[in-house]
C-alpha cells in the first residue's frame, strides 16, 4: 500500500462523547463565547439542568405534607386487646376474652423526641399499604437498610419510597405501584440526597 493511501489523523469511529450522555441527554454543539462569560453561562446551564431534573423528578415523586412532631410527653392509653381473631366483624365484648391491654402510642412510637408523622400524598406506595391521606410514622433514630421504606429528600423535595441500590452501589428509590405511572429514581452524584428517617408504621381513619 502506498503511503499516500494510508489514512492518518482525523476522528476515529466511536470516539468522543456519546450522544445523549451529557446532563441534558442531547447531542451537543460547539459555540464561541467570551472567556469572561464562560462561568456565567456554565452557572446558567447548571441551574437550568437542575430545574429540568426537578421537573422530571416531580413526575415520579409523591410529596408528603403536614410534618407533625410527636409530643415528648405522650399520654398513656390502655385499650382492651381481645383474643378473638376474625377477618371482619366485631370481637366479643365479654371480659373473659380480653387477652391484655395495649397502649397504641407505645406500639406505634419508639422514642417520642425523634419521631414525627407525615401525611401521604399520591399513589406511588399503595402496594406497600400507604394510601393518600394516610399518616406515616417516621423515626429518625432507625438506620436505613436496603428494603426499608424511607422518607428521603432529593434536591429539596421530600418523598417516601423503598430504599434499594444501583449496580454501582448508589442509592435507588423504588415505588410500590405496578401501574407503571411511577418509575424508580436513581440517585446521581449531582443530586442533593438525604434520608431523613425510616417509616416504621402508618395509620388511617375510616370515619
Amino acid at each position: 500500500m502506498k503511503n499516500e493511501d494510508k489514512k492518518s489523523g482525523g476522528k476515529r469511529e466511536g470516539s468522543g462523547r456519546k450522544p445523549g450522555s451529557g446532563p441534558f441527554r442531547e447531542d451537543t454543539t460547539v459555540i464561541r463565547v467570551p472567556i469572561s462569560q464562560k462561568p456565567v453561562i456554565s452557572d446558567f446551564l447548571e441551574a437550568y439542568a437542575k430545574k429540568q431534573r426537578l421537573t422530571e423528578l416531580k413526575n415520579n415523586l409523591d410529596g408528603v405534607e403536614e410534618f407533625t412532631q410527636i409530643s415528648e410527653q405522650l399520654q398513656e392509653v390502655s385499650l382492651p386487646l381481645f383474643q378473638s381473631k376474625v377477618p371482619a366483624g366485631l370481637p366479643s365484648p365479654a371480659d373473659s376474652e380480653v387477652e391484655e391491654h395495649m397502649d397504641p402510642n407505645k406500639y406505634l412510637i419508639g422514642k417520642e423526641e425523634s419521631t414525627f408523622i407525615v401525611t401521604i400524598q399520591g399513589e406511588s406506595m399503595i402496594e406497600a399499604g400507604l394510601l393518600p391521606g394516610d399518616k406515616a410514622i417516621v423515626s429518625k433514630t432507625h438506620s436505613a437498610s436496603i428494603g426499608d421504606v424511607v422518607l428521603a429528600m432529593i434536591d429539596g423535595e421530600f418523598t417516601i419510597k423503598t430504599l434499594a441500590k444501583q449496580k454501582n452501589g448508589a442509592p435507588l428509590l423504588l415505588p410500590a405501584n405496578s401501574s407503571g405511572k411511577y418509575q424508580p429514581i436513581p440517585i446521581l452524584k449531582q443530586m442533593q440526597f438525604e434520608i431523613t428517617g425510616v417509616v416504621t408504621g402508618s395509620f388511617r381513619r375510616f370515619k
